[in-house]
């Protein structure tokens, strides 16, 4: 999911029985307005996304734990929103990245990379394991296949290998 889709995700678009999450908004901030939910730019962009079950149980977990803060908090209002700020209003992107992210990669030592990257690292390994690029396509919410591929284009020399192999395997030598 795109940041802006992340921090205006709602409790209510999380259904842990079915193990998907709908995106149905995104949070912005303007200037003149502050922060507004919104619709994603395209009709694409609005979708359901089938978990695998480590991201449900880590969802359940974050669930039990906000509850916890919230009871804590000397104020809390209530937006439904599944990553909130510590009050539960809309949390700031760069609030986000400063606070949680950056803290997170320093504590797994990873290297310090984009949010953003994250959807790059998602989209680059389920296409190297075989995964189908239209599935690709709908999981990210791009609005075309051909976006997802000009995007991952560098993946796919791969995949080129894989599907001889394939063939080789169906058909075998003569």
């Amino acid at each position: 999911m795109r940041q802006s889709e992340l921090l205006g995700l709602k409790w209510s678009d999380v259904d842990f029985d079915r193990a998907t999450v709908r995106v149905r908004q995104q949070l912005t901030w303007t200037p003149k307005v502050g922060f507004k939910l919104s619709e994603p730019k395209t009709a694409k962009g609005r979708r359901a996304i089938v978990l695998p079950s480590f991201a449900v149980a880590a969802l359940r977990q974050h669930r039990h734990d906000q509850q916890e803060e919230r009871i804590r908090a000397d104020v809390w209002e209530d937006f439904d929103l599944v990553f909130p700020n510590e009050v539960g209003k809309p949390e700031d992107r760069g609030n986000l990245v400063r606070r949680h992210f950056i803290p997170l990669l320093a504590k797994a030592k990873l290297p310090r990379v984009r949010f953003h990257d994250l959807r790059h690292t998602s989209a680059t390994l389920l296409l190297s394991q075989g995964a189908h690029p239209k599935v690709v396509q709908e999981r990210l919410g791009h609005s075309t296949i051909a976006v997802t591929l000009d995007v991952y284009s560098h993946v796919l020399p791969t995949m080129q290998q894989q599907a001889a192999e394939q063939l080789e395997s169906l058909i075998g030598s003569a």
